[in-house]
């Protein structure tokens, strides 16, 4: 049990955090709005030609600022092998996005609630029915190693956080989870999520060695900074890249030989 003095700490820690957070709220809000007219196109990429020219067949429903992001985080995905479970099967549109985009080496796991979806499976197209808020369904759920999962599924908080924490342990080094349609202030996901950033800040068992230049600090890596080598915000949109291999600890050695003498 802690004491009552580091009780008052946490509490007042926790009330600083708070106002920070409000701050930043107030920054945010006090920024100039630009009116939509006075910005120009962007150039649309192969995702977005794909969207745009999508006027008949299967519907694809997605917020048009998703498709710079996911150009810029998944096009290292296209013409490879790799497979691709996305949330929130709908009305298959996105399936043949995907498919288009990635090309043929892409293997592509659909989830859906509603039984109907098996409708969209085909060769390369798997289908699963079930409620990606119940931890035992992906508990008992046949997957092979992700690479890429898109979450575009109930869109509610605690979906979010179940299927996050059920699949990001499951995604391959190099891979990407994505998170659509976080779009409220104060939204639980959204919440947890910074929670998250939160933790890759962390310098757990952080240790100072004053006689080692190649190892003045070190850090042991927590396990989702072992694991994660980046968390993106976009608006309406949560993205997390995981690290390419491993990272067991990080190190800020100290190079150079004329230093000021208030720096040790």
């Amino acid at each position: 049990m802690r004491s009552p003095a580091r009780l008052l700490s946490s509490a007042a820690h926790t009330i600083r955090l708070f106002r920070w957070f409000k701050a930043g709220m107030r920054f945010a809000s006090d920024l100039p709005v630009i009116r939509p007219d006075s910005v120009p196109a962007p150039t649309a990429g192969p995702l977005r030609e794909f969207f745009d020219n999508r006027r008949e067949g299967p519907g694809v429903w997605k917020w048009l600022q998703y498709f710079d992001a996911y150009e810029r985080h998944l096009a290292k995905f296209r013409g490879r092998q790799f497979t691709l479970l996305e949330i929130g099967v709908y009305s298959g549109g996105s399936l043949d996005m995907w498919r288009e985009y990635f090309g043929p080496g892409c293997s592509i796991i659909g989830v859906d609630i509603e039984p109907s979806c098996r409708v969209y499976e085909r060769p390369g197209v798997r289908i699963l029915i079930g409620n990606q808020a119940d931890p035992a369904f992906w508990a008992a759920a046949d997957l092979p190693p992700l690479d890429l999962v898109i979450d575009d599924g109930g869109h509610e908080p605690e979906m979010q956080r179940v299927t996050l924490e059920a699949l990001l342990p499951r995604i391959r080094p190099g891979g990407v989870y994505v998170c659509e349609d976080v779009h409220r202030r104060g939204d639980l996901f959204g919440a947890f999520v910074h929670g998250l950033c939160d933790s890759m800040n962390a310098m757990d068992e952080a240790r100072v060695d004053l006689t080692d230049p190649e190892r003045r600090y070190v850090c042991r890596a927590t396990g989702l900074q072992a694991i994660a080598s980046s968390i993106h915000l976009y608006p309406f949109l949560v993205l997390i890249e995981l690290a390419e291999s491993p990272v067991a600890e990080f190190v800020a050695p100290k190079r150079g030989t004329q230093w000021q003498p208030f720096l040790h």
